[in-house]
């Protein structure tokens, strides 16, 4: 398990203390850089705002940002969970055709939908792993918790926030 309970829970109190003093792409980038220190399979952190027919970066924290800060609805693994509005899990991006390429050193990736509680989505949290196989269904059910959390904050966010 990557994300067990006992980690999950001061995570998510975390997260909820963050929006509790911050909105909009200040609260994003924020949890984004949390989620990025406190756990080390998650290599590069990005949440992106539905846009139209494309997802826009609204905040991001890794060691160099993505050349990515706009990607089109029929393209990659973060058009598909939008397209299929589920989590999207890849265990080797390598032998995904759909992966965008990003970063050299990724292996792994996992996309979550942001929805409104009307279950409209909104955007989505996209996580990067250099490890093969470096997310699991306790890294799915945590995140899933967390895009819960975020959805005020992603339907508050304007524009990318390139940090």
């Amino acid at each position: 398990m990557t994300v067990p309970p006992r980690r999950a829970t001061p995570a998510l109190l975390q997260v909820d203390s963050i929006l509790g003093r911050l909105n909009g792409a200040e609260a994003l980038a924020e949890t984004c850089r949390f989620l990025r220190a406190e756990f080390s399979q998650y290599a590069w952190v990005g949440v992106y705002r539905l846009d139209g027919a494309e997802l826009s970066l609204a905040a991001w924290d890794g060691d160099r940002p993505t050349e990515h800060t706009r990607i089109p609805l029929d393209r990659g693994l973060c058009g598909r969970a939008v397209r299929e509005g589920r989590t999207v899990v890849v265990g080797d991006v390598r032998e995904s055709p759909e992966y965008l390429a990003c970063f050299l050193e990724t292996r792994s990736e996992i996309v979550v939908p942001v929805r409104a509680p009307d279950g409209t989505i909104l955007g989505e949290i996209d996580i990067d792993g250099t490890a093969v196989n470096a997310y699991d269904q306790t890294d799915e059910r945590f995140l899933v918790e967390v895009a819960r959390r975020l959805s005020p904050a992603v339907a508050g966010a304007t524009g990318p926030r390139l940090l």
